[in-house]
């Protein structure tokens, strides 16, 4: 049973549609798939909807951003199955809105420099409530500035030094982020730990008690390091999970669905700690 448990549609920063992310699954041979956009659970009723017509199981997930304050860096948490995703409201929602105001700061500097408009950057978001700086790349491409997304026009606006139009993003603290995973009833899961570049995080968060799990074949975790991540799992008792992070032609790699997969034990092991935690049951959206 092939397992693909990071995937990002419009909702947020990906540049497909749920359906065929959906379909992307299907024909790769990938029979279980978890929709995991960014601070959103917009898409979880659509993605249920279409995972049930194509015959895709599809696990209800979302990927949180989080700050690690010791170290001064982001570190996203992914979340699965959350029986009460009302209670990841508020987060979702300050988060939401700190991003809204970075990004219109952005777009204000962007505006004085290429010919371009608010409204070209929000079509190009689509189903997403938010605004990312693919979208903002993508505008730039369609407007002849940029032949791809992450190519030196990207440095030259977003470099975290020296970046024209780089506005920084308060996240709020991974230990709240996961305190409120667990008040919603979800299972906790570390995303691509070898994308930090300060070490320490994934054995702290463990240690917490705070996690349920790790993820180890990512595309950003190398070779290297994934053997003193599972290391890391082994010692703690964390399921470890697998996904490509797919975002589509809004990506820097060429990775399709199905790329990066979960072992059938973890799979297992995910659902169990699901059923400890509590059910959870998506609402049907009725369509024609």
């Amino acid at each position: 049973m092939a397992a693909d448990l990071h995937c990002h549609t419009r909702h947020s920063d990906g540049s497909a549609t749920v359906e065929e992310v959906i379909l992307f699954a299907k024909g790769n041979g990938i029979s279980t798939l978890a929709i995991t956009d960014h601070d959103t659970v917009s898409g979880w009723e659509e993605a249920a909807w279409y995972g049930e017509r194509y015959g895709v199981t599809v696990i209800p997930g979302i990927e949180l951003s989080g700050y690690d304050n010791k170290r001064e860096q982001k570190a996203h948490i992914l979340c699965y199955f959350c029986p009460q995703p009302e209670r990841l409201a508020e987060l979702c929602g300050r988060i939401a809105k700190d991003r809204r105001q970075a990004t219109e700061q952005m777009i204000q500097t962007l505006l004085e420099c290429y010919p371009i408009t608010k409204e070209m950057i929000v079509r190009r978001a689509g189903e997403g409530r938010s605004i990312y700086k693919q979208h903002i790349l993508h505008t730039l491409m369609d407007a002849g500035y940029t032949k791809e997304i992450f190519g030196l026009l990207y440095q030259k606006l977003f470099d975290h030094q020296e970046g024209l139009a780089h506005i920084e993003i308060p996240y709020p603290d991974v230990y709240q982020v996961l305190e409120t995973i667990r008040e919603a009833g979800g299972v906790a899961v570390m995303a691509h730990p070898g994308e930090c570049k300060k070490e320490g995080l994934l054995e702290e968060l463990a240690a917490s008690g705070l996690l349920d799990g790790v993820e180890i074949w990512h595309p950003k975790n190398s070779l290297e390091k994934r053997p003193g991540f599972q290391a890391t799992a082994q010692q703690y008792g964390l399921i470890m999970t697998g996904g490509t992070d797919f975002h589509g032609m809004y990506s820097s790699r060429c990775d399709p669905v199905g790329s990066y997969t979960t072992p059938e034990d973890q799979l297992r092991a995910l659902y169990r700690r699901k059923e400890e935690k509590g059910p959870f049951s998506p609402r049907k959206r009725n369509r024609t």
